[in-house]
């Protein structure tokens, strides 16, 4: 007779993996998720079957806990312009609290991360439109979610290549300037 599932025990490893993982990058072998959550690599395989399936087991954790801190930064806040939401929001996704998220799912997106989640390019292109539209909207302007998912996105990569956040920070700082310009006039053809 074997024995008893304990999920608060996978649960337990899980945790602690996805901590080591964030912290230090998706391993190639189990081992250093085992030393980080204090068992043995044939416990981690007992609980999670494969090493993949433990991989994508931290990667959808990880990613719930990006999708609701950065969810939750994007989210307008009555009675504050959306612009400072912005800028809050930037700062705490690109702080020491959100940038192990960043290099994580920025790993992610390499080819070898393709096949522990396939679709994830696109599920990350697309699951922080409606909280910037909402935003936007504020603006008067929900039509530049796209622009402006694109736009911090692409400093994620910038800020990830370089490391030089002065520059990325001063790039998102002058497009939120260019946020409460008068956009082009869609009405007429050009």
């Amino acid at each position: 007779m074997g024995r008893k599932a304990q999920p608060q025990i996978k649960q337990n490893l899980l945790d602690r993996c996805t901590e080591y993982a964030l912290a230090h990058g998706l391993p190639d072998r189990v081992e250093p998720l085992a030393k980080a959550s204090g068992t043995s690599a044939r416990m981690l395989l007992y609980h999670f079957g494969t090493r993949d399936d433990l991989l994508r087991e931290i990667l959808r954790q990880a990613r719930q806990g990006q999708l609701d801190m950065f969810t939750s930064l994007l989210k307008p806040r009555g009675g504050e312009p959306y612009t400072v939401t912005l800028e809050r929001a930037w700062r705490q996704m690109t702080s020491p609290d959100g940038q192990p998220y960043l290099r994580m799912f920025g790993q992610l997106r390499e080819s070898t991360g393709q096949r522990l989640w396939p679709g994830f390019k696109r599920i990350a292109t697309t699951d922080w439109i409606p909280p910037l539209e909402e935003g936007l909207a504020s603006l008067g302007r929900p039509e530049l979610a796209t622009l402006t998912l694109a736009v911090i996105r692409g400093l994620f990569m910038d800020l990830d290549a370089t490391g030089d956040k002065t520059r990325a920070d001063l790039a998102f700082t002058d497009f939120i300037g260019m946020l409460t310009c008068d956009g082009p006039d869609r009405s007429t053809p050009s």
